[in-house]
């Protein structure tokens, strides 16, 4: 049984709120935005989940050359007491962390590269997450 509640498939924006105003009209969704403002989440009408992250170098797609062709990944959401248990999961699936704290604490976000080096990240933030209407 996977702790895997949900996926986000976030973009990395200049400007996350024009961004998700473009889809929240679109899937006629609610906006919500947790502390820190460079972070936008949206839900659509239909469950559908978007993040809009401010990245302030951003350029636009070129694909598909390979110049500035990160524009988006995908952000697994688990419930925080689950963290460490998909992590090993995950990394005993092939993935690879991307980034390590020095300081040795517990972080709500981590990141790593699947076995064909496409980033996604782990992520909890700290409240039960709740699962999409059935229709």
């Amino acid at each position: 049984m996977s702790h895997v509640e949900a996926a986000v498939l976030v973009f990395d924006c200049a400007e996350p709120e024009e961004l998700c105003e473009f889809y929240r009209v679109l899937l006629d969704g609610e906006v919500r935005s947790p502390a820190g403002g460079n972070r936008i989440e949206l839900v659509g009408a239909n469950g559908t989940r978007l993040a809009f992250r401010r990245d302030l170098n951003a350029a636009p797609a070129s694909w598909p050359r390979p110049d500035d062709s990160q524009q988006a990944h995908l952000d697994l959401l688990v419930a925080e007491e689950h963290l460490d248990d998909v992590e090993r999961q995950i990394v005993g699936l092939g993935a690879r962390p991307l980034q390590t704290r020095g300081n040795g604490g517990r972080t709500a976000s981590r990141l790593y590269a699947d076995p064909a080096g496409h980033p996604f990240s782990l992520r909890s933030d700290g409240r039960h997450l709740a699962k999409p209407k059935a229709s």
